[in-house]
């Protein structure tokens, strides 16, 4: 990894470029130089339509903070039945948010893309980094799409 990365309107575009044609819709830029390091730095950057299925950081125990550098995101958490705890607009005021360990969530854009600076603590694992909300649809699953429109749908009440 370099020693000094910029964060400018050129690597957003090639960035918005790469989500658009991504399968999930969405890429991550790490800033950090593998997984074992600490803390994990990113940008997550969305296209409006993209899915991250509800989770949380459990075990162990993770706590994580988003800053939205470039358009508008919907943040949800949930309580551990599912039901919508908490819808933020993040995008202009409020910027960011930060979650203890043990919080389930999700974002989904409002904008047609969306970059987000993300940080949380390392290391990855794959098998370990999330907890998986058992009451919402996985990616993939021809429910996803029913329920992406419902969050979407408390964020029109909620504004």
């Amino acid at each position: 990894m370099p020693a000094i990365q910029i964060l400018d309107s050129a690597l957003f575009q090639s960035l918005i470029e790469r989500a658009r044609s991504a399968p999930r819709r969405r890429v991550n830029h790490n800033f950090h130089a593998g997984m074992e390091e600490n803390p994990h730095r990113f940008l997550n950057v969305m296209i409006r339509g993209t899915y991250i299925a509800p989770h949380r950081h459990l075990d162990p125990p993770k706590a994580e903070s988003f800053l939205v550098l470039d358009g508008e995101i919907a943040f949800f958490t949930f309580d551990d039945s599912g039901r919508i705890a908490s819808t933020h607009v993040l995008g202009r005021d409020p910027m960011g948010i930060d979650l203890a360990p043990g919080v389930w969530h999700t974002m989904t854009p409002l904008s047609p893309h969306a970059v987000c600076y993300e940080v949380k603590p390392g290391p990855y694992l794959a098998s370990n980094d999330k907890d998986f909300a058992p009451w919402a649809p996985r990616e993939g699953d021809p429910a996803v799409p029913a329920y992406l429109e419902s969050l979407l749908s408390a964020v029109t009440r909620a504004r």
